[in-house]
């Protein structure tokens, strides 16, 4: 029986489809600090397609990869989300998440309550709460981000390694101009007061 699919929605450096391969084949990211182990099905996606989403980023929580704040995705934040959705096996999708927490390979993710309810908090880590998203057609369409929102936790600036991966995964996805990135990236909470859409451009150029 072929086995489950789903459209892994990201909204953070893995928009880098680059880095996302990372996540897949295992190792470390140019720029990032630390390795990953990559799945137990080294495929490539199956599919990529951009989309968008309501609601925002914000940074917060230090990441041990990159340095700085990680990008989280909050439905209640005003605007909208630059995301890339790709086409991957569900056991590819839980061992994704597993690298995010820095824990081993576990069990295949139960997507019940997810397709049921439209989130699903798997524990209390910070990319361990599923959400449901209407994305491209087929597969249902799912990212995962935090139990909490924009302003429950502090805010924390991004480092200029993550800011980069993020707006050009931004710009590979969605083909937009660099000032329309870096205004993006500016805007949201935790990047907001600490990097100006200036410095950001100029990360990226």
């Amino acid at each position: 029986m072929e086995e489950p699919k789903v459209w892994y929605a990201s909204y953070g450096s893995n928009l880098h489809a680059e880095r996302f391969t990372v996540y897949l084949l295992g190792g470390t990211p140019p720029g990032g600090r630390r390795a990953t182990s990559g799945c137990r099905d080294k495929r490539l996606p199956f599919a990529v397609r951009p989309f968008e989403v309501p609601g925002g980023i914000f940074f917060a929580t230090e990441s041990l990869v990159w340095g700085g704040g990680r990008a989280f995705y909050d439905a209640k934040l005003p605007g909208s989300t630059a995301m890339r959705a790709y086409l991957i096996t569900l056991s590819q999708f839980s061992d994704v998440v597993a690298q995010e927490m820095y824990s081993g390979v576990r069990a295949d993710v139960d997507l019940r309550e997810v397709l049921t309810q439209g989130r699903s908090q798997l524990g209390p880590g910070r990319y361990e709460t599923l959400v449901r998203l209407r994305g491209p057609q087929g597969p249902p369409t799912i990212t995962f981000t935090s139990p909490w929102n924009a302003g429950d936790v502090p805010a924390l600036a991004p480092s200029a390694a993550y800011l980069r991966v993020l707006g050009l995964g931004v710009k590979q996805a969605h083909g937009w101009p660099v000032p329309q990135v870096a205004r993006y990236l500016a805007a949201a909470p935790g990047a907001a007061g600490a990097w100006s859409a200036d410095e950001i451009a100029a990360l990226l150029a």
